[in-house]
């Protein structure tokens, strides 16, 4: 197994250039498939059709989603037809393998309105962590700045570098609907500030330009002016934002950056960076926007992904139509 999943797995990372989560999940159904081969008796080579229906009737049979399901399909497919261009197998035999239709469920977004609050508090209130915030009771990386009880974050100075980031980091999230992963891989080369553009390097290694508004550009250039310089060391680099320690930031951090800012917001829903993502599409789209320049926007491969957010919007006028039509 090992000889066929480790060459499997750099072929994952370099040349499908998959995150490494995604590249866990693949390997791990990759893992699971050959298993379930190998106690009946298959080797890899004879995997046919019957088998892999049988693999994912197992998975369904023990409670797994849909959306589980189709990623396993996927999974299979991605491993099968690797394996019958190394001739490890003769053919393909998940040519034929279809996937159940994933029920999509609604994302939570935020309105209008309260991602305007969010960002407009983010200027004065701390979002995050500790070494270069002013002092206080709590301290670490991770030190907060609201209780347990979920009071509202104290107030800050706004020249603070931590505060600067981490409004550069929700202008630039909530402008360009960018990933989060992506967003932690910029450079300061990939912001473009004289077309207000930013290169951006997506899944499947694939490099497109988004543009960003005013706002968003007064704050990355407030943390690049200001901000970074206090807070960078020789380890972060060419990296756009950085931790307190001095490093290129790190994806976990940016995601408590965007829970805490929503947090402080009285009835936003609990979202992270992805959640932001949803609501830039969204309010794209309720705009006005073109569905295939969203689509360009976001780097969906697929404009079926991208239509998601139609039904965002659909959902909303429902509501609205429920609440205000006398005969709704």
């Amino acid at each position: 197994m090992a000889d066929v999943l480790s060459p499997y797995g750099e072929y994952l990372r370099l040349e499908r250039a998959m995150s490494p989560h995604s590249v866990r999940a693949y390997l791990g159904d990759a893992r699971s498939l050959v298993a379930f081969a190998g106690a009946r008796g298959v080797a890899i080579p004879d995997i046919d059709l019957a088998l892999l229906r049988a693999w994912l009737a197992e998975h369904t049979r023990s409670g797994a989603a849909r959306t589980t399901i189709a990623r396993r399909v996927s999974s299979a497919k991605s491993f099968c037809a690797w394996a019958a261009r190394q001739q490890i197998m003769s053919a393909d035999p998940s040519v034929r393998l279809q996937a159940p239709t994933a029920h999509r469920t609604l994302p939570p977004v935020l309105t209008a309105s309260q991602a305007r609050e969010v960002l407009t508090r983010a200027a004065g209130h701390s979002g995050c962590e500790g070494p270069n915030e002013s002092s206080g009771p709590s301290g670490g990386e991770d030190g907060g700045t609201s209780d347990a009880g979920g009071n509202a974050p104290r107030v800050v100075d706004p020249d603070d570098p931590i505060v600067l980031r981490d409004t550069a980091i929700l202008e630039l999230l909530y402008a360009t609907g960018i990933r989060v992963g992506e967003l932690c891989g910029l450079d300061i080369g990939d912001v473009d500030r004289g077309r207000r553009v930013v290169r951006v390097i997506g899944k499947g290694n694939k490099q497109r330009s988004v543009p960003f508004g005013v706002p968003a550009d007064r704050a990355v250039a407030a943390w690049i002016d200001r901000g970074r310089p206090e807070l960078a060391t020789q380890r972060a680099g060419s990296a756009l934002f950085v931790g307190a320690k001095g490093g290129r930031l790190d994806q976990r951090m940016a995601r408590t950056v965007v829970h805490r800012a929503v947090d402080a917001v009285s009835g936003a829903p609990d979202i992270g960076p992805h959640g932001l993502r949803h609501s830039a599409a969204t309010h794209l789209l309720e705009g006005g926007a073109d569905l295939r320049v969203v689509q360009e926007m976001l780097g969906h491969s697929s404009l079926q992904t991208t239509q998601l957010y139609t039904h965002v919007s659909v959902e909303r006028l429902r509501a609205a139509h429920r609440q205000a039509h006398p005969r709704a």
